[in-house]
């Protein structure tokens, strides 16, 4: 089970292969509610390296903010709980925030608010690096704490392959230990 603890962890291996890559980031939230932009706030010297975030919990917010098609929200098919609107969501706040590496995390956390072929513990994420969206989508299994908290970690995963991307490296999350220190720069 995913704690806050390993969030907070996964957070500074963000935030310091960040500030190590000069790499900018950001976020735009909805199922998570700020917790992605709370945690790697959470860690020193992040002011540094992240641009800020936007949790646009309401559609309104995701279209008038983060320029999501009013289409893709009302269509039944899609929705905000979709590839489309994570891809949308991540490439809006990178525009918004100028951020070279941004994620976005819609979903759903229950308990209530199961879709037909969506249920609860779905959620998709974009990842936008350099202005190009990739999408995927997870299913976590919990309540609503555990739900988001797995949300988050894994936000903060791709984060970290976004940046290794922006910064033309061949790293992973799991190759860089968890005790790294994102108060310090390699020489």
């Amino acid at each position: 089970m995913t704690s806050w603890h390993d969030v907070e962890a996964a957070a500074l291996k963000v935030v310091g292969e960040a500030r190590a890559s000069g790499v900018s980031l950001g976020c735009a939230e909805s199922c998570t509610g700020g917790m992605v932009s709370a945690a790697l706030t959470s860690i020193p010297g992040s002011s540094e390296v992240v641009r800020g975030g936007v949790v646009s919990y309401d559609p309104a917010v995701k279209h008038d903010v983060l320029g999501v098609s009013q289409r893709i929200i009302d269509a039944p098919e899609i929705g905000v709980v979709s590839s489309e609107c994570a891809a949308q969501m991540c490439v809006g706040a990178s525009q918004v925030l100028k951020a070279q590496v941004c994620v976005s995390v819609t979903g759903i956390a229950g308990p209530g608010g199961a879709e037909p072929e969506k249920p609860v513990g779905t959620v998709w994420f974009g990842l936008c690096v350099e202005g190009a969206p990739k999408t995927q989508v997870r299913h976590f299994e919990g309540d609503r704490e555990s739900v988001r908290l797995q949300a988050v970690h894994h936000a903060l995963e791709l984060l970290f392959e976004g940046i290794a991307k922006a910064a033309g490296l061949q790293k992973s999350f799991g190759e860089v230990a968890p005790n790294t220190h994102a108060g310090s720069k390699p020489a």
